[in-house]
């Protein structure tokens, strides 16, 4: 298909095909490099004698590695869904409770673009709400990188903080709370079709820090689809055309992802929609006082570094809900 001359007449198609080509190649010159080392390790232990402690050492350290590696492989086998393998919008928004909710929802921001970092995915801020002192009100960024949707689908709900608040002069305890939204960015190869009349598109002048080139002129776009109640708004770019675009995209997304989730509600009894941000639908913890503790309350997972945790080290979080059977 690559080699025909039309390939790149529609270069959004042929973008979507280099990609799952080059997710087919890794995957298959992983297997051949496990297997090289699993071969490479066998003939070593059957040339290794008993007295050599210091081959033996080796050996074991390197067995250990290629366990690793395998069980890293074998979490992939996960990411089995239509999207699993798409790049994602991911949406944080505040919930009751004024300037202490607005930076809890930055911190969760902050936790996930380091994540981010950490597996060297891309990143772009596409709409920003920053809070009236501190923190933010709202924010969407899209992740790019492989399988992004599908190591974070899962992280959609309601986040829980717990601390002794830096805002308070009386240094009291507060619970905050944010939501994330997670959606994937869908190709044409997946089907979503919008009519005209049911959307309001609405074009206002950007507020708060929008990303490198924030508007200063009236280019960002908000539009509401009216069956659905979905509003999606894009700030980033500088030409009202693109970020029109980058809305349209993420509208579809969201009602592909509306599908999945009426499908997963059919398909496991219960509903995943979204909710007042607040008590009840809640999916993890964080607790930093009176004790420190991030529990998931799905799976009952949990780690007691919760600095580490903020800082983006979540993947124990990630792994647990994509293990965990509904």
């Amino acid at each position: 298909m690559i080699q025909k001359e039309n390939f790149w007449i529609d270069q959004e198609k042929a973008k979507s095909v280099i990609k799952e080509k080059n997710i087919l190649e890794n995957r298959l010159n992983s297997f051949l490099n496990l297997k090289k080392e699993y071969d490479e390790l066998n003939e070593l232990i059957k040339i290794t004698s008993e007295d050599d402690e210091k081959l033996i050492k080796e050996i074991n350290t390197n067995t250990k590695e290629l366990i690793d590696k395998v069980g890293k492989k074998e979490f992939e086998s996960f990411f089995s869904g239509e999207a699993d393998s798409s790049s994602c919008f991911l949406e944080v928004h505040s919930g009751a409770g004024g300037v202490e909710a607005q930076d809890w929802a930055e911190m969760i921001v902050r936790m996930y673009t380091r994540w981010c970092e950490k597996k060297n995915f891309d990143f772009e801020i596409l709409e920003e709400n920053s809070g009236d002192e501190a923190g933010i009100k709202s924010l969407t960024m899209k992740i790019d990188g492989d399988y992004a949707y599908g190591w974070l689908k899962k992280e959609s709900g309601i986040h829980r903080l717990v601390r002794i608040s830096p805002f308070d002069s009386n240094s009291r305890r507060h619970t905050s709370f944010a939501s994330v939204w997670v959606y994937p960015v869908i190709d044409k190869k997946i089907e979503i079709n919008i009519n005209d009349k049911d959307l309001r598109i609405d074009t206002y002048r950007a507020s708060g820090a929008g990303g490198q080139h924030v508007n200063k002129t009236d280019s960002a776009v908000r539009i509401t689809h009216f069956p659905t109640k979905i509003v999606v708004q894009c700030q980033n770019n500088r030409s009202q055309h693109k970020n029109k675009a980058t809305a349209l995209l993420m509208l579809k997304a969201r009602i592909y992802e509306m599908e999945l989730q009426k499908k997963e509600a059919e398909q496991h009894s219960k509903n995943q929609s979204k909710s007042e941000i607040g008590w009840g639908r809640q999916i993890r913890s964080y607790i930093l006082h009176p004790y420190k503790m991030v529990k998931d309350l799905r799976n009952n997972t949990e780690m007691s570094n919760c600095n580490s945790v903020l800082d983006g080290n979540i993947d124990i979080f990630l792994e647990a809900a994509l293990f965990k059977k509904n």
